[in-house]
């Protein structure tokens, strides 16, 4: 008996759902009269969701019914907005906004307390809203390739931050509230328009990378010279001439790179001062030794 009214039910909400209004040619392949629920692909460890690549200028309705959803990938579509209804996903482990045309994102996103990871690389962001600081969980932010300038103090709050990237933005300096974030171990900060590293880059004890390319930064503070877990230290294509006499004590750089992708330091294509251009073709540990003897002679 059970079962057959659940199978009448069934039949009604699909009767209600051709006859509604005519949805996107999208959403109709999608769902051609199934439950929304059938999307969902439920893995060993997440209950996940992928709309890549189908058009949307809007999130469909019946996302927010979906509350189960854990991971769900809205990347390279056209949207404009995300409603507020975002905050009812409370279950969110990873969200992927990625390449759209996002102008802002609701405030309700401090509503995903278990969300980890969050992707709105390639958009058209110039603020991220304070409310963020409230995803006290969150471990890896990408906010890369949009046209933000500063970012709300109460990020101080993301202690649980591990990686960040904020590349290709309008960072005239590096946001205070980063230096806060004692859990960073990658940092992307190049290509924004950046003069100066502030002192206060020792606090990131933890940081293993950290990528500052193309800036317009002059020169390096001593106090980065402290941060000994760095493993990639990128600052090439700057305007850097001298390098700090302390740089040696950056023991696990292992060698001068020119392959982005290699561990070491990436100093090309920047005015260095002579000797230092040629003392830099010699390999890291001509130039470590090179500097730690001219810290002994001063």
């Amino acid at each position: 008996m059970g079962t057959e009214h659940s199978k009448n039910e069934r039949r009604r909400s699909i009767f209600f759902l051709r006859k509604g209004p005519k949805l996107p040619a999208w959403e109709d392949a999608l769902l051609s009269g199934k439950d929304p629920k059938s999307l969902l692909k439920r893995g060993l460890h997440y209950v996940s969701l992928s709309l890549i690549m189908k058009g949307m200028t809007s999130a469909p309705d019946f996302l927010w019914g979906l509350p189960e959803v854990q991971k769900l990938n809205l990347s390279r579509n056209h949207l404009v907005a995300i409603p507020p209804s975002l905050g009812k996903l409370d279950r969110l482990v990873v969200l992927n906004l990625g390449s759209n045309r996002l102008k802002f994102l609701p405030k309700e996103i401090g509503l995903l307390r278990n969300l980890k990871v969050l992707f709105v690389n390639m958009n058209c962001l110039t603020e991220v809203p304070a409310e963020l600081s409230l995803c006290r969980k969150l471990e890896v932010l990408s906010l890369s390739h949009n046209c933000i300038s500063q970012l709300p103090s109460s990020l101080t709050d993301l202690t649980s931050l591990k990686k960040l990237n904020l590349s290709n933005n309008r960072f005239v300096q590096i946001p205070l509230c980063i230096f806060a974030l004692r859990s960073l171990d990658f940092l992307h900060l190049g290509s924004n328009r950046l003069e100066n590293i502030a002192e206060s880059v020792q606090y990131l004890v933890n940081l293993q990378i950290f990528i500052i390319e193309n800036n317009n930064i002059r020169t390096l503070p001593r106090s980065l010279c402290f941060i000994t877990a760095l493993e990639l230290l990128n600052v090439d294509y700057n305007s850097i001439q001298t390098l700090p006499d302390d740089l040696y004590l950056l023991h696990r750089l292992p060698r001068i790179a020119w392959n982005p992708m290699d561990k070491g330091l990436h100093i090309s294509h920047n005015p260095l001062s002579r000797p230092l251009p040629e003392i830099v073709e010699g390999g890291l540990d001509v130039l470590f030794n090179y500097l730690r003897e001219k810290k002994e002679h001063n």
